[in-house]
């Protein structure tokens, strides 16, 4: 891990914008991206494909410890394939994102990730999004951010992607599983979701993607984390 490279971390609950926002910030700085939450979804998706129980801690960390994945960096996105199949697709369901958070919350499966994340931070920089980047993972960064948003924002915004794809949901079923999961990752014994101490909480609820991307880019200028954009 190059102490060289500066880190950017945006945690925060589902649906707050993170993903969105950390891949147009690290488009326009230049800079690697992190998008912890796909390995851990990838970790659930794998076990459920080997037919691996989700409480079975140990052999969950064997599966994240040889996880098989490739990331492809393409216009506006990014492909993931796993064990050389597409699952760019398939780990954004709902489905496999609660199954993600339940392996998440298993201390020898976040163990096992945990070097896989910090090889991410390489020159010129990194933007790193997830729940524990700041409070865990990159502890030292010199700029951490927690987006937030209402639940009910959040439901709305997950029913419109699913829309958009063609998919019909339930709002109420969407902020039911949203609340769950949050009270889940909260509440969890291991790295636990919340602020960092030091990290700079933003609330998205009113504003948009273009405005985020402007204050994170203007908060890293100011601190001479990256030239003036």
């Amino acid at each position: 891990m190059s102490s060289a490279a500066p880190v950017l971390t945006i945690d925060g609950p589902g649906g707050a914008g993170k993903g969105t926002i950390s891949r147009l910030v690290a488009e326009r700085l230049g800079w690697h991206l992190l998008d912890s939450g796909a390995l851990y979804r990838l970790t659930a998706l794998a076990a459920v494909k080997h037919e691996v129980p989700l409480d079975d801690e140990a052999r969950i960390a064997e599966v994240a410890r040889g996880l098989d994945v490739v990331f492809v960096a393409e216009p506006e996105t990014t492909r993931v394939l796993l064990e050389g199949e597409e699952a760019t697709t398939t780990i954004r369901t709902e489905q496999v994102g609660d199954a993600a958070s339940r392996v998440a919350a298993l201390p020898a499966v976040r163990h096992a990730l945990m070097q896989r994340q910090h090889d991410f931070r390489k020159p010129p920089g990194l933007v790193a999004d997830g729940r524990d980047m700041g409070t865990v993972v990159f502890t030292e960064a010199p700029l951490k951010i927690f987006l937030t948003a209402s639940a009910s924002e959040r439901a709305h915004r997950r029913q419109r992607q699913l829309q958009e794809a063609g998919v019909d949901a339930s709002l109420s079923s969407l902020l039911e599983e949203i609340q769950a999961r949050d009270a889940r990752d909260m509440q969890r014994s291991v790295a636990p979701l919340k602020p960092a101490d030091d990290a700079i909480t933003l609330d998205t609820t009113r504003l948009t993607i273009p405005e985020v991307v402007d204050r994170l880019t203007e908060l890293l200028t100011e601190r001479g984390l990256a030239p003036d954009t």
